[in-house]
């Protein structure tokens, strides 16, 4: 496995995001990742599986000290008083005394974000999270987050995957020290039949899916792919055995657009 470094974080560059993952299925799956070698496990408040997600990891017999274990805070539960106790509410559910990252879902206009910031800052400083950031942050935001939050501000998740052109979000992450956490990183699965990236793939003897993750990770981008098949597991974290050419990282570059959202928000805060 390899880590990209953010402010004091060490995050596994790719990990298991669990949306959508539900009862026994999410259990499971998270139990056979970390199994076949996973160590960074994302979950959320709203997709109500953080208890199963915390039966997934107790099953896998893996030690605490060898997982990275992400929740992120719903946009209700911005107040400070609120914050603070859902983020204990979250960790009661995955039974853990303390997560690795704890994020901010979205941004939430309701709710002014030095405010959010300070008491997302507290929780880190009472121990239930060891990392803090946000998710779902556009440029503007994350430059005033970083200037409103008390503590460091380790990542912002967003959706990247070669079809969506997130340059400017990475180069402000990067200003900052902050990392860029990939979700839908083979766009929900379209990657696979893309003829561009197979040819690309065959080259290395690797899956279309492969080579998006490859292309994330050579970017020092963490990774985050969804599946609730086993087979998909083992291939998701099957990419660390090759290197793609700056040639081919140009090209897979090329593809994408400021346009190229894939992932229905239709559950999400308006932002603009």
């Amino acid at each position: 496995m390899q880590f990209v470094e953010a402010n004091g974080a060490k995050i596994p560059a790719i990990g298991l995001g669990t949306w959508e993952l539900r009862e026994r299925t999410c259990a499971r799956i998270v139990e056979q990742a970390l199994r076949l070698g996973y160590r960074h496990i994302d979950t959320a408040q709203v997709y109500e599986n953080e208890r199963e997600v915390g039966e997934g990891l107790r099953a896998s017999g893996v030690k605490r000290g060898d997982l990275f274990v992400t929740t992120k805070v719903w946009t209700t539960h911005f107040r400070p008083n609120d914050l603070e106790r859902s983020a204990k509410e979250s960790l009661a559910r995955l039974r853990l005394t303390e997560v690795d990252l704890l994020l901010l879902h979205w941004p939430n206009p309701q709710v002014p974000l030095p405010e959010t910031l300070g008491a997302l800052a507290r929780v880190k400083q009472l121990g239930l999270a060891r990392h803090i950031g946000v998710s779902n942050f556009t440029v503007a935001l994350i430059e005033e987050a970083v200037a409103a939050c008390p503590e460091p501000l380790v990542c912002d998740q967003v959706e990247y995957h070669p079809y969506l052109d997130q340059t400017r979000v990475r180069e402000a992450c990067a200003r900052h020290g902050m990392a860029l956490v990939a979700y839908s990183p083979i766009a929900k699965g379209r990657i696979k039949g893309d003829r561009s990236l197979a040819r690309i793939g065959d080259r290395y003897r690797k899956t279309a899916a492969q080579i998006s993750l490859r292309w994330l990770v050579q970017q020092n981008v963490a990774a985050i792919p969804r599946t609730s098949k086993l087979e998909r597991l083992s291939e998701n974290i099957d990419i660390f055995d090759f290197e793609l050419s700056d040639q081919d990282m140009r090209e897979i570059s090329g593809m994408g657009s400021a346009g190229g959202r894939l992932t229905d928000y239709g559950f999400a805060p308006k932002w603009d």
